[in-house]
């Protein structure tokens, strides 16, 4: 595992510009390389600062939408089109104003779907549609992701995978279903670390004082049990970006401030 890279911004706002201009980077180079891209998306409220900053970007325009494979870290275990779930953030923010295409856009089940009610089936068979998906140049069951976003918790938690609970302790499934979350909902469905550390690159995005004790504690060298943030890592790079408020406890050596 490589050391991580951090980046920090004066503010949330510019953190998300940066971040929108680096994902469409990352896309328009993985499309002229292989044809096709894969972004696996997080929600929250930096996860969707993103997706609004790429919206209201004037490079968009150069991402071939139609080669675009979206996939979720996690998702709140809800009826189709609520609120709170990701899905429905990330379309409000973003993907009802591209041309995507619908069979390339891999959304979590909802809990008034196919599995109704039963979040371990559903996550069962999201990890079956990671599968199906993964090539003979893959890893392991589930895609190469080119970028894999993960928001931070005050806790410490990325995706749905809570410190000690037994989601973060997985190492054989690359999905599972979240029972007993201590924020709700309390059902979830998320990718494990396994999965998440197929990435290519794994981008963890914190901003603003809640934020800064997780931030530290993470890149300190905790363990991934006590602190899933340290156990997400790319294959390639491992990318922190995160506001001044978010880097505040970290030593200064750690990393350059970025230009405005």
């Amino acid at each position: 595992m490589r050391a991580p890279q951090l980046v920090v911004h004066h503010d949330k706002e510019l953190m998300a510009q940066a971040a929108a201009a680096r994902l469409i980077t990352k896309v328009v180079d993985a499309q002229a390389t292989r044809g096709s891209a894969s972004v696996v998306l997080t929600g929250g409220r930096n996860g969707n600062g993103l997706l609004a900053a790429l919206a209201s970007s004037p490079a968009r325009d150069a991402v071939d939408w139609s080669r675009l494979d979206l996939w979720w870290g996690d998702e709140r275990f809800l009826p189709e089109g609520d609120p709170e779930r990701n899905v429905t953030q990330a379309r409000e923010a973003l993907l009802d104003a591209v041309p995507l295409d619908p069979a390339r856009v891999h959304a979590m089940p909802a809990s008034d779907g196919k599995y109704g009610d039963d979040a371990d089936a559903a996550a069962a068979g999201y990890a079956e549609e990671l599968a199906s998906a993964s090539g003979s140049e893959d890893h392991g069951p589930v895609p190469t992701f080119d970028v894999l976003m993960l928001g931070v918790g005050p806790d410490t938690h990325v995706a749905s995978l809570f410190p000690e609970l037994p989601a973060v302790r997985e190492t054989e499934r690359t999905v599972v279903g979240v029972h007993g979350a201590p924020k709700p909902p309390p059902t979830r469905i998320t990718l494990t670390l396994p999965a998440i550390r197929a990435a290519r690159e794994v981008w963890l995005l914190a901003a603003g004082e809640d934020k800064a004790k997780a931030a530290a504690i993470a890149l300190s060298g905790a363990g991934e049990i006590q602190a899933p943030a340290a156990g997400a890592y790319g294959r390639r790079r491992t990318l922190w970006l995160l506001d001044d408020a978010a880097a505040s406890q970290l030593p200064r050596g750690l990393y350059r401030p970025a230009i405005p």
